[in-house]
C-alpha cells in the first residue's frame, strides 16, 4: 500500500478525478461528462481498492457491454498485480448475474446447467406459440411480442401481472402468449437474457439468506453508466448494496437515451433521494472537444428541465465555429457532405477514418451512401447494416424481383408468407417437392395446386389469390403506364406497410421509413431516367450490393446513428437532417417532454462525440413518391449559440458565403390543436379534408405555426402524408 501523495495509482489524475478516485466509503455518485476521463476513474478506483487492502473478490464492477468489461480489466491489470486483478467480480449486469445464477439456480427450480436462449431463439418459440392462436392482428407477430415480454419483465411485470393489467383482448392474448412462453423456459431449464435479471431480483427477494451471501462477498459496489439501467437492474443494486452501503454509480444524465429499450433516467436523477448521504464528484474537464463545440452542446443541453447541474470546460484550443449548411434538398444535403469530405482529405489534416455522419433514423443513409458511392469514398455503416441489406428493403425487393421474374424461387420463398397469409412450412415444402420433381417454379407450380397433394383447402385459396395478384400486377406493368405508382400500389397491397403500421413500435417505425425511402429512390430512378425499367433498377442494387461485399478498406467514413454513436470520438462529425420531425424526431404521438428532453440529449451526444470540427446540415424540402415536403429547421439549431455558428444558405446546390439569421427563422414546433390554414377556416384534429391530388383524409396531427404550420394526413387513397398548410390547398368536408 502506497502513500496517497506519491501513489503511482493517483498520478495522471487531475484534482477531480482524484477526488473521485480516493473517496471509499458510502454511496458516491460521479457525474461524468462527456469526455472528462470516466473510464479512467473507475479504473484507477478499482486498483485504489485493492491498493489500500480491499480484496479483490470483495468488489462488483458492472459495466454494459463487454468491451468496456475488457478494457477495464485490462487497465486495472496494468495498474496493480496482474493477479489479484483477475479475482475482481467484473463484467457486464447480463454476465455477472448469470454467474450468480449458475451457483443458486436451483433455488428458483433451475439446474447450473440451464440454457441461455439469444434473441433469435426465443422468437423461434414465440412463434411457435403464435401459432396456436388464430388471430390477424399485426401487433401479435414474434418481433412486437418479444418486445412486450422484454419490456414488461425489465419492469419485474410477471405473466399473471401483465394479464391483469390487460386493458383489452390483444393484451390478454399478449399476456397469455407471455404465460406460455415462461412455462416453456422453465420446462427446458433456460433462460432469456431478461431473466438474468429478473431471476436474479427474485433470487434475492426469496431468499434472504442469499442476498446476505452476496451482500457480505460484495463490500463495493461499482457501476458504469448509471443513467442506463433499467428498473430491474435498479431493484438488484438496491438489494446488494442495502446493507454496506459501499456504492459508486458513475454516469451522465445528459447522455440518457436510451428510454425506448427500458433505462430509467429517473435512476441517475433520484440517486440523491435514495442515498440522502450520498458524496457527489463532478468530472467536467473535457479532454476531447474544442471549447467552441463544448459551448454549443452546453448552449442545447440547458434547455433540458430534467438534469443535474454541470458545466463542462476543456483546455484545448478554442476551435473552429460550427458549420451550419441549409441544403434545398435531401440530394443536395448528401453532395454538400461529400463535397466537404473531399475538402477534408484534400486539405492533408485528415483521413477517411477520421469523418462521422450521424443521422437519427437508419433510413436517412441512403442518399449518403450513394452520394459516397458515386464518388468512389470508402465507407462503413457502424452498428447496422447498409441500407439495401436490411430485412424489411430486401423483403421489398424480393416483391419486386417475383414481380420482374416469377421463376425466382429465391424471393418467393422469402415473400409468400412475409408477411404472415397462413402459408406455413408444411405448405411450402409440399411446393417445393413438386416443383422439383417437376422441374418448374415455385410460381408456376401455383397453376398445379389441384396436382399437389396434401395441399389444404385454405391453403389452396390463398395461394390462388397470390397468383392472381402477382399477374394482375404484371399485367398493369407492361401497360408501362405509371410504373412507380403500380409499384408503390403493388408494396402496399402486399401488407408489409399495413402490418409494420400496426406493430407501431420505434423498431417498426424505423422499417416503414426504410419501405418509403426505398419507394421513393425507385419512383426517382424511374422518372429521372425514362428509358429505365425497374429490372434495370434491380440489377443495379444487386450490383451495389456485391461491391460492398469486396469492400475491405479500413480508411472509411463511419456512418451511424446517432444512438450508435455514443461512447466514440472522431475529429470530424456531421450531423445531418437537423428538421423538425426528423431530429428531435416526431412520429406523431402524443406530445412528451420527456421524448423531447431525451432528443436534445442525443443531440447533445452527437456534439459531443466530435473532436475538432462539427458540420450541422439540413434539407428545406425532402421527396416523398414524388412529393415535395417542406421542411422546417430543427428547433436544437436555435438553441445554439449563435455567435458559434458559421451559416451557410444554399442556391441552386451552391453554398453562399456565410450569413446570418434570426431565432425566429427556426420554429418552435409545439402541437396545436387547430389552424386557420384552410380554404374553409380553422383546421382541428379528426376533421376530414380533401385535397386536390390525393383526395379525401382525415386530420391526425398538426404542428407549427404561421407559414411553418403541417398536418398530417392519412387519406384513404395514399395513406399518411405530412403537408406544409400553406401549399396543401386542403378543403373541410
Amino acid at each position: 500500500m502506497h502513500k496517497e501523495e506519491d501513489n503511482p495509482i493517483l498520478k495522471n489524475l487531475n484534482p477531480a478525478q482524484r477526488e473521485a478516485v480516493v473517496a471509499v466509503e458510502g454511496p458516491i455518485l460521479i457525474i461524468a461528462g462527456a469526455g472528462s476521463g470516466k473510464t479512467r476513474v473507475l479504473t484507477h478506483k478499482i486498483a485504489y481498492l485493492i491498493d489500500i487492502g480491499i480484496p479483490p473478490q470483495n468488489i462488483l464492477a458492472l459495466t454494459f457491454t463487454n468491451k468496456a468489461a475488457q478494457v477495464m480489466k485490462e487497465r486495472i491489470a496494468s495498474l496493480v498485480n496482474p493477479e489479484a486483478s483477475k479475482r475482481i467480480w467484473a463484467g457486464t449486469f447480463h454476465s455477472i448475474f448469470a454467474r450468480i445464477l449458475r451457483l443458486e439456480a436451483h433455488y428458483l427450480g433451475y439446474t447450473s446447467n440451464f440454457s441461455i436462449y439469444d434473441t433469435e431463439d426465443s422468437l423461434n418459440i414465440i412463434k411457435r406459440i403464435l401459432q396456436n392462436y388464430n388471430v390477424s392482428n399485426n401487433k401479435l407477430n414474434p418481433d412486437s411480442v418479444h418486445h412486450i415480454i422484454s419490456i414488461s419483465k425489465n419492469k419485474v411485470l410477471s405473466p399473471q401481472d401483465f394479464i391483469r393489467n390487460a386493458s383489452n383482448q390483444t393484451e390478454k392474448i399478449i399476456g397469455e402468449i407471455y404465460k406460455e412462453y415462461q412455462d416453456y423456459l422453465q420446462q427446458n431449464n433456460a433462460m432469456d437474457f431478461d431473466d438474468l435479471l429478473v431471476n436474479t431480483f427474485e433470487l434475492f427477494s426469496q431468499f434472504p439468506e442469499i442476498l446476505e451471501k452476496y451482500q457480505n462477498r460484495f463490500n463495493f459496489i461499482l457501476v458504469d453508466e448509471y443513467q442506463d439501467t433499467n428498473r430491474v437492474q435498479y431493484l438488484v443494486l438496491r438489494q446488494l448494496s442495502s446493507k454496506y452501503r459501499n456504492i459508486t454509480v458513475v454516469g451522465d444524465d445528459a447522455q440518457s437515451i436510451y428510454r425506448w429499450r427500458g433505462a430509467d433516467i429517473r435512476n441517475i436523477l433520484d440517486f440523491q433521494k435514495d442515498f440522502p448521504d450520498v458524496k457527489i464528484f463532478r468530472l467536467e474537464q473535457n479532454y476531447r472537444s474544442t471549447k467552441c463545440i463544448l459551448a454549443a452542446a452546453d448552449s442545447v443541453i440547458k434547455f433540458n428541465k430534467k438534469q443535474i447541474e454541470k458545466k463542462l470546460w476543456t483546455e484545448n484550443p478554442e476551435g473552429e465555429l460550427i458549420e451550419l449548411y441549409q441544403c434545398e434538398t435531401e440530394k443536395d444535403e448528401a453532395n454538400l457532405v461529400v463535397k466537404k469530405i473531399k475538402e477534408l482529405i484534400s486539405g492533408g489534416e485528415y483521413s477517411l477514418g477520421d469523418i462521422a455522419i450521424f443521422y437519427r433514423t437508419n433510413a436517412q443513409s441512403l442518399e449518403f451512401e450513394n452520394a459516397l458511392r458515386r464518388e468512389n469514398i470508402n465507407y462503413v455503416v457502424v452498428g447496422g447494416l447498409s441500407f439495401y441489406k436490411r430485412k424489411e428493403v430486401k423483403d421489398v425487393l424480393a416483391y419486386l424481383r417475383l414481380l420482374i421474374n416469377p421463376d425466382d424461387n429465391e424471393a418467393f420463398v422469402r415473400i409468400i408468407n412475409e408477411p404472415p397469409r397462413g402459408i406455413g412450412k408444411t405448405t411450402l415444402t409440399h411446393l417445393l417437392n413438386y416443383s422439383r420433381e417437376n422441374r418448374i417454379s415455385l410460381f408456376k407450380s401455383l397453376e398445379h395446386l389441384e396436382n399437389i397433394p396434401n395441399l389444404q383447402k385454405r391453403s389452396i385459396t390463398i395461394l390462388e389469390e397470390f397468383r392472381n395478384w402477382i399477374i394482375t400486377t404484371q399485367e398493369k406493368l407492361n401497360e408501362g403506364i405509371g410504373t412507380a405508382e403500380i409499384i408503390n400500389e403493388y408494396i402496399k397491397n402486399s401488407g408489409l406497410i399495413s402490418m409494420y403500421e400496426e406493430i407501431a413500435t420505434d423498431d417498426a417505425f424505423d422499417r416503414l421509413e426504410n419501405i418509403e425511402t426505398l419507394l421513393s429512390d425507385i419512383y426517382e430512378f424511374l422518372t429521372q431516367n425514362e428509358n429505365m425499367t425497374l429490372n434495370d433498377y434491380l440489377q443495379q442494387i444487386s450490383l451495389i450490393s456485391d461491391i460492398d461485399e469486396k469492400n475491405l478498406s479500413t480508411e472509411q467514413v463511419k456512418m451511424m446513428t446517432l444512438h450508435s454513436a455514443k461512447g466514440l470520438e472522431f475529429p470530424v462529425v456531421f450531423i445531418v437532417g437537423l428538421e423538425q420531425g426528423l431530429f428531435p424526431l416526431n412520429r406523431f404521438r402524443p406530445k412528451d417532454l420527456d421524448d423531447e428532453e431525451e432528443e436534445r440529449r442525443l443531440f447533445y451526444v452527437g456534439l459531443t462525440r466530435a473532436m475538432k470540427k462539427v458540420f450541422l446540415t439540413y434539407a428545406k424540402i425532402r421527396h416523398r413518391f414524388g412529393d415535395e415536403l417542406y421542411q422546417v429547421p430543427s428547433k436544437f439549431i436555435s438553441e445554439i449559440d449563435r455567435s458559434l455558428l458559421l451559416t451557410f444558405e444554399s442556391e441552386n446546390k451552391t453554398f453562399r458565403r456565410p450569413t446570418t439569421y434570426s431565432k425566429e427563422t427556426f420554429v418552435n414546433s409545439n402541437n396545436f390543436n387547430e389552424f386557420d390554414q384552410t380554404e374553409d377556416g380553422v383546421l382541428r384534429i379528426g376533421d376530414r379534408v380533401v385535397h386536390p391530388f390525393f383526395g379525401i383524409g382525415k386530420v391526425e396531427h398538426l404542428e407549427g405555426s404561421g407559414n411553418f404550420a403541417q398536418a398530417l394526413v392519412n387519406f384513404e387513397s395514399v395513406g399518411r402524408k405530412r403537408l406544409m398548410l400553406q401549399y396543401a390547398k386542403l378543403k373541410k368536408l
